[in-house]
């Protein structure tokens, strides 16, 4: 089969190599990948940056969600049959959608939106549970509660902006001028041009901030949150309390609890709550997504499809960090 595969830190493109079609164990499916989605943490994987708290050898077939059929199924597989179309987000440990065939298990995918096709639906799994997990895991955003969404016209800002809303929240998100129109008609309550004006100077007493962004609007979260609110963060500094649920050796925790200090130090003077979260995979939690999605409750925002062959290309435009919605790549039928 053809991958699409790392072999060395730091490099800026992928290799496409042929390799053996992965064999599969008794919880596991096989699927023909149909389509898969680019995301930032490919990026920051490529780089090396998530060394520290995600282990890989190389070479490594990279990816991180998909949507495709099932060849084969495990012999404890009873939830899928082949032939069923499904999607999913793998855990970190067995990464590998950019190819035609991927191994994962059976616990970690949902039958495809019925009303989505792959390439559509491709968008939804890292995105959506994501979203979901930040905002009804970890926040438990209630209805009337008021939360503020960074970058809102992002792969994860589109989401969660309508799953917030479903939440019944008040959404508030920051965006340029060039979405603003697109972030209301998913449903934000409020938008701020980050280019002209600080989200912190105007904004007060939130309940919830969901960063995606890290660096000082991590820091200035804590200016607007209420006492007893939710700061989280997927792009921020790792937390003590993630490296050892992650179970990280003990020397790492020691290193992240220092390193996330100061904003451990904000939580504590704003009386509020601070996590890193990175996702989880769960076909539970995506199966309630399809449900929403089929409701035409939830929709996935596309900015470009690229063929398999130009995930190079893929992957440097969503480097330059202006795509609006998912990227998405099309494998070969």
């Amino acid at each position: 089969m053809l991958a699409a595969t790392l072999t060395h830190y730091r490099q800026n493109d992928l290799k496409l190599t042929q390799t053996s079609i992965p064999t599969i164990g008794q919880h596991d499916v096989l699927v023909k990948v149909r389509a898969a989605s680019i995301n930032p943490i490919d990026a920051k994987t490529m780089a090396g940056k998530m060394r520290f708290i995600l282990s890989y050898k190389l070479p490594l077939i990279m990816g991180s969600d998909f949507a495709g059929e099932i060849v084969a199924v495990g012999s404890r597989v009873n939830k899928f049959k082949v032939g069923d179309a499904v999607y999913g987000r793998p855990r970190k440990s067995r990464i590998g959608t950019f190819a035609d065939y991927f191994a994962i298990n059976a616990d970690e995918i949902a039958l495809k939106p019925k009303n989505l096709s792959y390439t559509e639906a491709a968008a939804i799994p890292l995105v959506g549970l994501t979203s979901y997990q930040v905002l009804h895991d970890v926040m438990a955003i209630q209805p009337g509660q008021k939360v503020l969404i960074q970058a809102g016209a992002g792969g994860i800002g589109t989401f969660a902006i309508q799953l917030a809303k479903q939440l019944g929240a008040f959404v508030t998100t920051t965006t340029s001028a060039a979405h603003q129109q697109l972030v209301r008609d998913l449903g934000a309550d409020q938008v701020i041009d980050y280019h002209q004006i600080n989200f912190a100077d105007v904004l007060n007493h939130y309940d919830a901030v969901f960063d995606t962004l890290g660096g000082q609007n991590l820091v200035q979260a804590f200016d607007i949150i209420k006492p007893g609110g939710h700061v989280v963060s997927i792009s921020g500094m790792p937390t003590a309390k993630f490296a050892k649920m992650a179970g990280l050796p003990y020397w790492k925790q020691l290193v992240l609890s220092l390193a996330s200090r100061q904003l451990m130090r904000r939580a504590r003077q704003t009386k509020s709550h601070y996590e890193f979260l990175l996702m989880k995979p769960s076909g539970v939690e995506l199966a309630k997504l399809t449900e929403m999605i089929e409701q035409k409750r939830l929709q996935p925002i596309i900015d470009r499809v690229f063929p398999f062959e130009a995930i190079s290309e893929a992957l440097a435009y969503s480097q330059q960090g202006h795509a609006t919605g998912k990227i998405i790549v099309q494998m070969p039928i």
